[in-house]
């Protein structure tokens, strides 16, 4: 399987500001908690933001070379793709990484897991649009 790391990285930055947006500015307005991953990040790191952002960046990008491996394999166009996707990281996040932040399983609150799982779901529809040609091409050769 061929991996077009270009594209799946060009997916994953700008997924990642995608989702970001969307969970800073249009969760709320759905009535949600806001979810600022960059803040939940650098409250780890010392309250620095550039870390935050870094660390922020580098998981999209992770997350969107792991989804250019395994994201053929998903019935449905590219968006469908890495939104079905995206479950396993959001998954991971509420019952791994949150507890390890000292939060409690699912954020501890239904409707800020609700956020999460929708800027996840976000982020991965924008990577399967964008990676979503290269995608197609790679399970065609298959």
């Amino acid at each position: 399987m061929k991996i077009d790391f270009v594209r799946a990285i060009a997916g994953g930055v700008f997924g990642t500001v995608v989702m970001t947006v969307v969970g800073v500015y249009v969760v709320p307005m759905m009535g949600l908690v806001p979810m600022n991953p960059v803040n939940m990040l650098a409250g780890q790191m010392g309250q620095n933001m550039m870390l935050g952002w870094g660390g922020h960046f580098m998981i999209g990008t992770v997350l969107a070379v792991m989804y250019a491996g395994v994201g053929s394999h998903i019935p449905g166009p590219g968006p469908v793709r890495g939104a079905m996707f995206s479950l396993a990281p959001w998954l991971m996040a509420q019952v791994a990484v949150m507890p390890m932040m000292g939060m409690p399983l699912f954020s501890g609150d239904a409707m800020m897991a609700m956020g999460s799982l929708i800027g996840h779901m976000v982020f991965g529809a924008v990577l399967g649009a964008v990676y979503g040609e290269a995608g197609e091409a790679v399970r065609a050769a298959a």
